[in-house]
């Protein structure tokens, strides 16, 4: 495993890192910022300033999520377009979009399918772009 993790691209998987950062922002502060609080259960404020936690959280989730990814596709010698949307489908709807659902069942989730779906589709086209990023940079 260690040898795996020293034989990483550690560029494309912080630009991957960067990239899905960016969009994460995009995403939940430019594109849907009032349908993220409504899925919360909360009014959008936009003089709602973030912790650190808020951004710091999941940058290192995502982090996670991209290096296992990395290892995934150089085990699977996955180094094609095709072959990295592929991935990313595969991981995006079988494992990120599902426990994005499971989470949002909850009691801290009021609306726990409107959550799902925005976050949902942030999570698979996170794991798109980032599949690609990792398999051609």
């Amino acid at each position: 495993m260690i040898e795996a993790l020293q034989q990483l691209h550690w560029t494309g998987i912080a630009l991957a890192d960067f990239v899905v950062f960016m969009l994460g922002y995009v995403w939940y502060v430019v594109l849907f910022p009032h349908p993220y609080a409504h899925s919360l259960g909360r009014t959008f404020d936009p003089s709602h300033k973030p912790g650190p936690l808020f951004i710091l959280r999941p940058l290192f989730c995502n982090t996670v999520v991209i290096v296992t990814s990395a290892l995934l596709m150089a085990m699977l010698n996955i180094h094609t377009v095709a072959g990295a949307l592929q991935f990313g489908f595969l991981v995006g709807l079988g494992y990120l979009v599902p426990m994005t659902i499971n989470i949002s069942i909850n009691p801290n989730f009021p609306r726990p399918f409107s959550y799902a779906r925005l976050s949902g589709g942030y999570f698979l086209s996170a794991q798109l772009l980032s599949s690609l990023i990792l398999a051609t940079v």
